[in-house]
């Protein structure tokens, strides 16, 4: 059985505004960092799209995950069941749904749990994902977050 640790964090300057992500993924003596930027997005966004492509890059179905992030709005969303909630509501005036249902198909083929942490702190992983979601929205390489432009563009929220 794979056991990992994933450290996430999204940054956003100006909410909205260009964003970021960073993730390290550990397992065992392993380390993979990852990270992308976006022309225009928020820093929700960006928090639960970096567990999002954590969980996607894992190749191991029924690992055993740690995520730890400092993003109340990802982890109490899990840990208090209120997305399962919200899909049960068909996600009724909730942001983000594009990534929630996202979040919910990968969610399901790992034993995960959320542990949050305080950010900008002691915790050096933490840091590091920090440090590569705002150099990635710094970059000149940013993506289109099409959930979010969709939304905005429509002047509604997105409906999937």
């Amino acid at each position: 059985m794979n056991s990992i640790s994933i450290y996430t964090d999204g940054a956003a300057q100006g909410n909205p505004g260009k964003g970021g992500y960073g993730i390290v993924l550990i397992s065992g003596q392993h380390r993979k960092e990852l990270s992308q930027g976006y022309r225009h997005t928020t820093n929700n966004r960006m928090e639960l799209l970096s567990v999002i492509i954590a969980l996607e890059t894992l190749k191991n179905p029924g690992s055993e995950v740690t995520i730890y992030s400092d993003s109340k709005y990802v982890v109490d969303s899990v840990d208090k069941r209120w997305v399962f909630d919200w899909v049960k509501k068909g996600f009724k005036d909730k942001k983000n749904v594009d990534l929630w249902k996202r979040f919910l198909l990968i969610y399901p083929k790992h034993k995960v749990r959320f542990l949050w942490v305080k950010g900008h702190a002691s915790n050096v992983e933490n840091n590091r994902c920090d440090e590569l979601a705002v150099a990635a929205a710094k970059s000149g390489q940013l993506l289109v977050d099409i959930g979010y432009e969709t939304e905005i563009n429509q002047g509604n929220p997105l409906k999937l």
